[in-house]
């Protein structure tokens, strides 16, 4: 299966800490965080993703409206650099330990933050990355390919 993620939400993943809008919101990211952290792929969408999709149910879900559509934009932009590569709807990336190092790293230093400005989070992710990522959810283990496990044998 692949993780349909909106281009802030590429964002909210190095943060993500257990906490959100509701309880099912939150249910179900914790779902997505494990599925990340397993290395499932990802593909950037338009509009609202696997991470909306329990705040689709409101008579008016903010997924939908501009200034989040705005953000996706600003995000999509801004992770451009450290991905060296263009984000838009149908970009496929898969989750890596260095692909979260690269970006945590990028979201610290402040370089692709500029989709943040005005989000309600904004702050506890301030907090999360500023202790180092240390209770983030979504983690990616490196895979050690087999010919460096058979040099370690032979020592």
């Amino acid at each position: 299966m692949t993780v349909r993620l909106r281009a802030h939400h590429l964002l909210c993943m190095l943060t993500y800490v257990g906490k959100g809008y509701s309880p099912a919101f939150v249910d179900n990211y914790e779902a997505i965080a494990a599925r990340l952290s397993a290395g499932e792929d990802i593909v950037i969408v338009d509009g609202p993703d696997d991470i909306c999709a329990p705040l689709l149910c409101g008579a008016q879900p903010h997924c939908l409206g501009e200034s989040v559509t705005e953000r996706d934009r600003n995000a999509a932009q801004a992770v451009a650099t450290p991905l060296a590569m263009p984000v838009a709807a149908g970009t496929r990336l898969k989750p890596s330990a260095s692909l979260l190092l690269r970006l945590r790293r990028a979201f610290a230093e402040g370089h692709i933050r500029a989709a943040c400005s005005g989000c309600e989070w904004s702050g506890l992710c301030d907090t999360v990355a500023a202790e180092g990522y240390a209770k983030a959810r979504i983690a990616v283990a490196e895979a050690v390919e087999p010919a460096r496990l058979l040099g370690r044998c032979m020592r």
